[in-house]
């Protein structure tokens, strides 16, 4: 579903489909600030805390939208039910996850290559990640707008539409996952070793 970055680094797959975390060369200052450590830091700041909980925020959606599928396709809840929740919630998630990647990509990406040329591929490969994201958001809204054109007198044509939706979604949100993880574990430990105010970004 996302797509493949054929100039990744051949001894580690930075593919967002398979990618299980940075390699050794990114992790140098996730070495030295592990999550564990982050919210007692000193230099845990307003931006830094916003980040975390607007990511948190999107894994929570995400992870909603994920459940209530289940629910529909099991039927828990009812067709005409399920198409009044679904439909604001999906468009609020991908609108803002959208315009939260253009204000990184635009504003915040370029001030963190220039503070730390350790990191420059990981940002990279983070931009990638938000082409690949970008190219899913598309499938998977073609295939909500077939869910929710579906009428509950057609159940055959409402459960295709339910199970092609539910495929996309589970992989849209696994990708999505890995991706808040592995800018969390590349961005907030270079705002902890320098802080907001010396980054540019307090």
């Amino acid at each position: 579903m996302f797509g493949h970055m054929s100039d990744a680094p051949q001894t580690f797959n930075l593919d967002l489909d398979v990618r299980t975390g940075w390699p050794a060369e990114l992790r140098v200052l996730l070495d030295r600030y592990p999550r564990e450590a982050w919210p007692s830091h000193a230099n845990l700041g307003m931006l830094a805390q916003f980040w975390l909980d607007r990511h948190d925020g999107f894994r929570a959606i995400g992870k909603a939208l994920d459940a209530g599928t289940v629910e529909f396709r099991s039927g828990v809840v009812a067709p005409q039910q399920f198409q009044a929740w679904f439909a604001p919630r999906l468009q609020f998630f991908l609108a803002n996850l959208h315009g939260h990647h253009q204000i990184e990509d635009l504003q915040y990406f370029p001030l963190f290559r220039a503070a730390e040329p350790r990191l420059v591929r990981g940002f990279e490969v983070l931009e990638r990640d938000h082409e690949a994201i970008h190219d899913a958001i598309v499938g998977l809204a073609d295939a909500a707008n077939a869910l929710l054109r579906s009428k509950a007198s057609d159940a055959d044509a409402m459960r295709t539409a339910g199970d092609r939706y539910a495929e996309r979604g589970s992989a849209f949100l696994t990708g999505l996952l890995r991706h808040l993880d592995d800018e969390e574990d590349l961005i907030i430990p270079l705002i902890l070793d320098r802080g907001e105010q010396e980054l540019g970004v307090a």
